[in-house]
């Protein structure tokens, strides 16, 4: 079950973490920042492969968690725009900027990376 939505504990040795409520950036858990899971408050990549609970399972969060985690993520995201020194609007313009070229920028990183 889940119960409220948090950052989660973070692996000093990035390994993968599949299911559970302790680490952020794990997979297919609940509770915590990660992918593929319920309850958390926000996305968060650790680089490994993600293993997705069912659309059922996420549907079956109270609304009251979903409510916390919807805010717990709106106030880090806003948190980190402060950190980075960037307004709401600033985000939403380079958003729409970046969503534009977004394919093209994800082609150039694969061919960049096969060369190197």
């Amino acid at each position: 079950d889940v119960s409220s939505p948090k950052h989660g504990k973070v692996d000093p040795d990035n390994a993968p973490h599949v299911g559970g409520n302790t680490w952020a950036g794990g997979t297919g858990g609940r509770d915590t920042a990660g992918l593929g899971g319920k309850g958390g408050p926000y996305r968060l990549d650790a680089g490994h492969k993600v293993y997705q609970v069912s659309q059922a399972e996420k549907d079956a969060v109270p609304e009251e968690v979903k409510r916390a985690a919807r805010e717990m993520g709106e106030k880090a995201f806003k948190q980190r725009l402060k950190e980075i020194q960037m307004s709401e609007y600033d985000a939403s313009t380079y958003e729409r900027f970046s969503g534009a070229v977004r394919r093209q920028v994800q082609s150039l990183r694969i061919i960049l990376d096969n060369l190197q």
